[in-house]
């Protein structure tokens, strides 16, 4: 397990603020475990509403099918903790906003809601630009709940650049 500080964090945000801002790119983000807190960490860096859009916290089912257009049907037959819904999240918060980049994520911080197929730390992440196509990775995060949110806010940040 890598433990991630508030710095390592802001550290990760700031490179890839400097990135969409040369690339002319706005993210958006679509979060579910971590409750908003990329959207924070990319927030704290000064001048960041120059590269960022919005961010959407859809925790329910009902808010992943109002917000991000994840289908019913998707959340029944593969729960919220799957590829599928993750790839309908970020594909979602594309088509809902005006960004260019979309990072999504939906798993299992604990310390409760694992299962044996789904343990906690199971968390999916996808990225996608406007025009493309979705990637998902699927992460086992070790630690406590904490331990694995900010893994979760490190890894969708690495992963946008």
């Amino acid at each position: 397990m890598t433990a991630y500080s508030d710095a390592d964090l802001r550290a990760l945000a700031d490179a890839l603020g400097q990135r969409l801002r040369a690339d002319h790119d706005h993210l958006v983000t679509a979060e579910s475990c971590t409750g908003g807190w990329i959207a924070k960490t990319v927030t704290d860096i000064a001048g960041s509403s120059d590269w960022f859009d919005c961010g959407m916290a859809a925790y329910s089912y009902e808010a992943k099918q109002a917000l991000l257009g994840v289908r019913p049907q998707t959340l029944e037959t593969h729960g919220a903790v799957s590829r599928e819904t993750v790839i309908e999240m970020v594909s979602g918060a594309l088509v809902n906003s005006g960004a260019s980049v979309a990072v999504a994520v939906t798993g299992i911080a604990g310390p409760g809601g694992g299962t044996e197929d789904k343990p906690v730390g199971t968390v999916w992440i996808a990225w996608k630009r406007r025009g493309g196509y979705p990637k998902a990775e699927l992460f086992h995060f070790d630690g406590d709940r904490e331990a694995v949110r900010r893994q979760t806010v490190a890894a969708a940040l690495r992963g946008l650049m």
